[in-house]
Formats: C-alpha cells, structure tokens, sequence
C-alpha cells in the first residue's frame, strides 16, 4: 500500500484527502517513480478548483516530482530500475508515494542535482528556460517586467536574466519579497500594494518602458502589463493566479503601441523527448554552474499538501515548495 493525494469533487483545499492505494505496475512505455520529493506549483490549484478539468474524477495532483525509478515498462530503453531521475509533465498523480508516467517524460538526474532541488526546479525551471530562451530570446541589455518576483518561478527568472545580462523589474507584495527579489538578481522591485505599477516603471526606464512582459497573475495585471511595454514588444502571459485574461479585444494592442502577446505553456515547448532533453541540459548547467541556485522557502509533509496550496494561494511563501512523501 502507498499514500496519495486524490479529490473527488473540484473546490477549495478542503477537497484533498490523503488515501491509501496499491501502486499501479507501468504500462509499456512507462516506469513507476518512488518519488523521493514533489513539487508544489499553481497549476496544481487550477486542476483541484476546476479551471483546467481533471481527466476524471476522482483525481491525482501534481505533475513535478524526483525520485529513483522503481519499475520499468516494455519498451523503455533509456531508463532502468534505481536510476535518479525528475520530472515535470505528465499525467496527473504526483502527489503520491509513487507515480506512473510516461518514460520519455522522466530525465536521468546529474549526480550534483539532489532530489528536493530537483522537485523544487523541474516545472518553474523548464518555465523560466522556455520563456527566457525562447519564447523570447534575450540577449542581454534588454529590460523586462516580471510579476511575482520573488515566487519559485520568479527567484529562478531574476537570477538566470542577471546571468543574461538582463535588467529584471520585479513586482512584489512586501519589503521582505523585494529583498529577496534583489538578493535573486532583480535590478529594482515594485511593490504593487503601495506604489503605482506603471507610473514607477516609466520612471526606473526614463520613460522607455520594457522590451517584454512575463505575466503570470492573469487578470488583475493584464492593463497594467501592456501599459508597461514600449511600442512593437511583447506580453508574455504564462498564469492565471487571479484568475484567467477573458472578453480581450484584439484593438487593444493597437492602442497600445502595436503590441504582440502570447500565452505559452511548457507542454508548447517541451512537446519532445529530444526538445525536453535539451531544455534539461540548459537548466542543469545553470544549476551546476551556481548562477541559479534554488529556494526551497517552505517543506511541507504529504498530507499537509492542503495547507501548502493554502499559503501559494494567499503569496504567503516565498522560493518554491515541496511536499515530502
């Protein structure tokens, strides 16, 4: 018998209940992880509250995990039992002792990657490669604005744009997320609860303004996001944690200053062995390297998994959390 988080009903956390199962054997294909650590990300939330469907009900969580491969399925030649191994994508059940997921999903773990920093980095570091690398590819000397700044997926963006030679604006809710925000890398912070978002920007930019936008709050930042964009740039939107952009009018971004914007996903990028494998590559020379070194701000137990989705809603954390099976 194995525990596992599972709901049945889509809502608040209060809908997540810890239960005991027999793991399932992989299927041809995939291999079973003896998950070591989990990664805690917001996508997680929108699964369990019904903004993006569940499959079926009831349902696994989670989709980022690192652990030892316990089982190999018919067909699987690049993996094998009691390699170390992460992963990112996937289908839903994370949460748990174990998990079954396809192999080409799973990577082998460098021995200088531990398995908490991989659990904690996998999903907000393939996002932060993906949007930095290319979904735009900055080059150095370019200035952006990053929501979020001291989030897990933040602390990494701040400190691989500083490696980039890039000037990294970040919105925070309090003097303590500037500092850390700063200590990641930030070239100045913006604390939206006190100071207006785009009057500051035009300011720090002498009226410039950004070469892009990552966005990953959704509709409560959408305006403010564009208005902070130089003519002909772009507006990346990567979450929804206030919720999904609806009822756009396209006009808008004429307006505006003829802008671009588009809403990736690391499934939009990382849709190939061969294209995962070398996003992996990039993001484990950035750890290897120490120019990214990741924040496990908060470790939360397996069946605390409730009141760790319950502070990532209400921005109570800070770096990135894990649940420990």
């Amino acid at each position: 018998m194995a525990k596992r988080i599972q709901f049945a009903r889509t809502g608040g956390s209060e809908v997540l209940e810890l239960v005991d199962g027999t793991p399932a054997d992989p299927a041809p294909g995939e291999v079973r992880v003896k998950n070591q650590a989990v990664g805690l990300n917001f996508i997680d939330i929108y699964f369990r509250t019904g903004l993006y469907p569940a499959p079926s009900l009831p349902s696994g969580l989670g989709t980022e995990g690192a652990g030892v491969v316990d089982a190999v399925g018919e067909g699987v030649d690049h993996l094998r039992e009691g390699d170390r191994v992460a992963y990112a994508q996937g289908p839903l059940g994370a949460y748990g002792e174990y998990h079954v997921l396809p192999a080409d999903k799973a990577v082998v773990l460098p021995d200088g990657v531990d398995f908490e920093t991989a659990a904690a980095s996998m999903l907000k570091g393939l996002t932060v490669q993906y949007l930095l690398r290319q979904t735009y590819p900055l080059k150095g000397g370019e200035t952006i604005l990053w929501h979020a700044a001291a989030g897990g997926v933040g602390s990494i963006a701040c400190q691989w744009a500083r490696a980039l030679g890039v000037k990294v604006i970040g919105t925070v809710s309090s003097p303590e997320k500037a500092r850390l925000a700063k200590d990641n890398g930030a070239w100045e912070t913006i604390d939206y609860t006190r100071e207006d978002v785009v009057e500051r920007v035009r300011e720090l930019t002498s009226g410039e303004m950004c070469d892009v936008v990552y966005d990953s709050v959704g509709k409560d930042t959408w305006i403010t996001s564009l208005d902070c964009l130089k003519p002909r740039s772009l507006m990346v939107s990567f979450g929804n944690a206030s919720g999904a952009v609806e009822g756009v009018n396209l006009g808008i971004l004429n307006q505006k200053g003829s802008l671009f914007v588009t809403r990736p996903s690391l499934n939009g990028y990382a849709d190939t062995r061969e294209r995962l494998e070398m996003m992996c590559r990039d993001l484990f020379e950035m750890l290897g390297s120490g120019k990214v070194k990741v924040d496990i701000g908060q470790r939360y137990a397996l069946a605390d998994a409730a009141k760790a989705q319950d502070a990532l809603a209400a921005r109570q954390t800070t770096g990135s959390t894990i649940l420990l099976p």
